[in-house]
């Protein structure tokens, strides 16, 4: 082409590349996922690429639209998706931290067949030109960001991104603490800040003259606008000569007011830190800064209330939660619990989302600890409320040393109970999914029983795979009532866990979160997680925690418990023995006893406190220990044992009764080898822990112990009574075969002085 509006000459032309790269307006190519597959070299610059770097397949969003305008960006993707062309305004965070605005017209691509593969992205620089249509602009885009807005932080601060630079150099917002005008926000253009001691600063509180003109807007209640005696009533000499260095030509006040009350002050300024068209404001302005003031009160005064309502909500969320464990040997634990997003209920507004995810680790006999993850159906304050009677009802079945899948069946039965009415005639229950496992450190051994619950992440040297759990039972809550007897059973299981085994224990919602402008993929999520834990796997747990709850990326549609697992063995230990149930092995158990509390290195006195318990609770098992071994199931329906000990007219029903009249020497004579075809027998064992050891006696009697009011004159029963006084806890459990009983003692008492005083 010679001359314009002449042709091209087939050698003049351009190809498409050519065309695009020399395009003064930002060109980006993003496919479904808003992964970058093309930018054009003005859009390097618009957004700020750092240039060599290699950006395909990377997310927009993490490159460049701002956090707070993320939402508004999965919006129009959403919308353009479906076929849409979108126009409109939103912030871009540059490779150098600065704000942007931009203008963007934004229309799907797609490929051969028709079918929608993408969007193209057209933008550039909005707002600086000074155009009125812009400035309208600018008054619908925050009012945009406002709606999209209930956190008082990113409301305040957003309003502010959004007027810096393109409408002004220096943005304020004072908002009243009581009777004090406290400085909420203070930001300013091309990353500028001025000196100490000079402008009120983030949390000051800022007091202006009489004359000033904020103080006029703020007694008027209408915007006013300062330009020609800008200087003459600074608040100090020194925000004086600042002003008047930076070049300040221009400001404008508007009172914040919502509901009838004042909430603050809105202040903007022009300066000559960044260039423009225009230096100053005019009537125009005024009347859209007091529009723009209008819509930030609102909004700040809804993001209160909001902030209120959620605090409230997590708090009580929170209080349901365990917030702290004790020191459990064998285990570390770290936790998360991340709430859902705000949800747009219809009819009602935005409402905060409390859940019903729950975790829980239990101290349990003998050191054992009982470990819990668990979601309840649905979000809200019902659901809330499900999860701390579930959870209490849990720890109360579980510290009663209950099997696990005895646990889960009373479980059902109580998420059945609460049950609200449908509102069709019917009762709607939640269903629950429950992975309840009891673990010992000592032998590794995992016992658990799980009501529909995904198995946890298993973390060694080696790999991270998911833990292969044998049974997968019901949720809670789903059968109805009066079911076929199938319908309700609960199975349980054992596993060992490798030496330095993590579990990875978590609920749904960590792997159901959607990726912007996208659907859920669980399994794809779940790979995401395992690969960014395996990342760290010989991290802490609560690096691994931290990792764990935000290794997918996506919308918080539901909330998230998390708990990471790592076990140990150290300051671990174990000894054991089988004793005749005779008067004579009473005291070889006291010398095993003995000779492992010494070797342990456990106080003097604690050690001879725990010698005798030893001595009373072996002594109870050799007088009332039966003599025929049994066989005890634990099924859906129960514990059914295989036979009655104590047949005949004996009290075979009787609990365990400390009658210690006829003593040892009767039980001795009564001890008849050839009367016997068993022999009576019990184990003591014995366990240390970091700081306590625990004591216990298994045998094959099925009557549980309990404490009896011994009289002045009785020789005996107050063993047990001896037991609750000096053991720090004590209890018995059915086990397989019989029962245990056991306690626990600290391994020093609170006189020693750093354990030095030892068993010699």
């Amino acid at each position: 082409m010679t001359r314009w509006g002449e042709p091209f000459r087939e050698s003049d032309a351009l190809a498409t590349a050519a065309v695009l790269d020399q395009a003064q307006v930002a060109i980006v190519v993003v496919d479904r996922f808003s992964l970058l597959r093309y930018w054009n070299p003005f859009a390097r610059e618009l957004f700020g690429f750092v240039g060599g770097r290699d950006y395909v397949g990377l997310s927009l969003l993490d490159i460049g639209i701002h956090e707070s305008d993320r939402e508004h960006a999965s919006q129009l993707a959403r919308r353009v998706l479906r076929g849409e062309p979108w126009e409109g305004t939103f912030a871009v965070l540059k490779g150098d931290s600065t704000w942007i605005h931009v203008r963007a017209q934004a229309v799907p691509m797609r490929d051969d067949s028709g079918e929608i593969d993408g969007i193209a992205l057209i933008a550039r620089e909005a707002l600086r030109s000074g155009r009125v249509e812009e400035q309208y602009g600018l008054l619908e885009r925050i009012g945009s960001r406002l709606a999209s807005s209930l956190e008082f932080d990113s409301t305040v601060k957003g309003v502010a991104g959004i007027l810096v630079p393109q409408f002004a150099d220096h943005c304020f917002i004072d908002l009243y603490d009581h009777d004090r005008l406290v400085r909420q926000v203070s930001v300013h253009a091309e990353g500028w800040s001025p000196p100490a001691r000079t402008w009120f600063d983030v949390g000051d509180e800022v007091r202006y003259t009489e004359r000033h003109f904020v103080t006029q807007a703020l007694r008027r209640l209408e915007t006013v606008v300062s330009g020609d005696h800008l200087f003459e009533n600074s608040p100090t000499d020194r925000s004086d000569v600042v002003s008047r260095q930076v070049g300040v030509t221009s400001a404008i006040a508007a009172p914040l007011r919502a509901r009838g009350e004042v909430l603050g002050v809105l202040t903007l300024a022009l300066s000559g830190l960044s260039p423009r068209q225009k230096s100053t404001y005019g009537g125009f302005d005024r009347d859209l800064v007091g529009a723009i003031a209008s819509r930030v009160a609102l909004a700040i005064d809804n993001a209160r209330l909001f902030e209120e309502e959620r605090s409230t909500a997590l708090a009580f969320q929170d209080s349901l939660l365990p917030s702290v464990f004790p020191q459990l040997d064998g285990l570390t634990v770290a936790t998360r619990y991340l709430p859902a997003g705000p949800l747009q209920a219809h009819g009602h507004g935005v409402q905060t989302q409390v859940g019903g995810d729950f975790y829980d680790a239990i101290p349990l006999s003998a050191g054992r600890v009982g470990l819990v993850i668990g979601d309840v159906e649905g979000r809200g304050p019902h659901a809330a409320a499900v999860m701390g009677q579930l959870r209490a009802a849990l720890r109360a079945f579980a510290q009663a040393d209950r099997e696990p899948a005895d646990i889960l069946r009373e479980l059902d039965e109580w998420v059945r109970q609460l049950g609200q009415p449908d509102g069709k005639g019917g009762t709607w229950i939640p269903s629950v999914s429950c992975l309840y496992m009891v673990y010992d450190a000592w032998s590794r051994e995992l016992s658990y029983a799980n009501a529909g619950h995904a198995a946890p992440l298993l973390v060694t040297s080696e790999s991270v795979e998911t833990l292969d759990l044998e049974i997968t039972d019901r949720m809670l809550g789903v059968r109805a009532k009066g079911a076929a007897g199938e319908d309700i059973v609960y199975h349980q299981a054992n596993l060992s866990l490798p030496i330095g085994a993590t579990l990875v224990m978590y609920t749904d919602g960590l792997v159901d979160r959607r990726p912007i402008g996208g659907r859920a993929d669980p399994e794809l999520a779940l790979e995401r997680m395992a690969e960014r834990v395996a990342e760290v796997a010989d991290k802490d747990v609560d690096q691994i925690a931290e990792v764990a709850a935000h290794s997918v990326p996506g919308e918080l549609d539901d909330d998230t418990a998390l708990m990471v697992v790592r076990t140990h063995s150290d300051e671990l230990d174990l000894m054991e023995g089988w004793f005749r149930s005779e008067a004579s092995t009473v005291g070889e158990a006291r010398h095993l006893a003995a000779n492992t509390f010494k070797e342990w290195g456990m106080s003097r006195d604690q050690a001879e406190l725990a010698c005798l318990l030893v001595s009373e609770i072996v002594t109870n098992v050799v007088i009332h220990a039966t003599p025929h071994p049994v066989h005890r199931e634990f099924t859906g329906s129960g514990v059914l044992d295989s036979e009655r000990p104590l047949e005949g007219d004996g009290p075979a029903d009787d609990e365990f009764d400390e009658d210690w009249t006829d003593l040892l020497e009767a039980v001795s004579e009564a001890d008849e080898p050839a009367e016997e075809p068993w022999e009576k027998e019990f184990l003591l064992r014995l366990r240390r822990g970091a700081t306590a050891v625990w004591v216990e006696v298994f045998d094959h009697d099925l009557r549980l112990p309990r404490i009896r009011s011994a009289a002045a004159d009785d020789e005996g029963g107050r063993g047990l009574y001896l037991v609750e006084q000096l053991a720090s806890r004590w209890g018995s459990r059915p086990t397989p075969d019989g029962k245990a009983v056991w306690f626990e003692m600290p391994m020093h008492g609170d006189e020693d002085e750093d354990g030095t005083e030892e068993l010699g």
